[in-house]
């Protein structure tokens, strides 16, 4: 009998939409997900861990590993680099489980180019009013940083009619039952486990 291969799942949002938070409250709660950790060249937040949240590299390692083939995708985002390792991609999704990548809309049409069967979710913040202030909530971009990453907003947010499926996060809880209803229709649907 043939492994099940795991479902790849991409999910892009704005900055401070609740990607991060809606994968990790997936992982918790169990739904037999994964998440790759990606490489970028910003500096660690406070209470970020090596290996664990991000790969910290140099601008110069980066750049090398991108030049080697290193990464499924990459992508400049608000200025510092972004990639996910091909290596943890094709580890994970051998085991079967399924794969969440959190990436920009740029890394999302990459990774739809490698591999159509992925399956793309938007998450959509309830306004950029309530993305600015989540943002500013957060405590760890200066006020430039904010700005961009809310002039960048407008633009990410007018390409969720590429993605499979929006879900709009207005109501956290609400939208982790989304994607996890997502996530289980999807699988039914390769007729894999539900």
């Amino acid at each position: 009998m043939a492994t099940r291969r795991g479902l790849l799942l991409v999910m892009s949002a704005p900055s401070g939409a609740g990607k991060t938070t809606i994968a990790h409250l997936l992982i918790a709660r169990g739904a037999h997900v994964e998440m790759v950790v990606t490489a970028t060249t910003r500096d660690p937040r406070p209470g970020e861990v090596e290996g664990k949240d991000y790969y910290f590299l140099t601008e110069e390692e980066f750049r090398h590993q991108r030049d080697l083939g290193a990464f499924a995708e990459w992508a400049e985002v608000h200025g510092r680099l972004y990639g996910t390792p091909n290596d943890q991609l094709n580890q994970r999704l051998a085991t079967g489980n399924d794969v969440i990548l959190l990436v920009d809309v740029q890394g999302m049409h990459s990774i739809k180019t490698l591999r159509p069967d992925a399956v793309s979710i938007f998450v959509m913040p309830p306004s950029l009013e309530t993305l600015e202030q989540r943002l500013a909530q957060r405590g760890v971009n200066t006020l430039d940083e904010t700005v961009l990453r809310v002039r960048n907003a407008s633009a990410e947010m007018a390409a969720r009619d590429e993605f499979d499926y929006m879900v709009m996060n207005m109501d956290l809880n609400e939208a982790v039952a989304e994607v996890e209803a997502i996530i289980h229709n999807e699988r039914q649907r390769m007729g894999g486990i539900p």
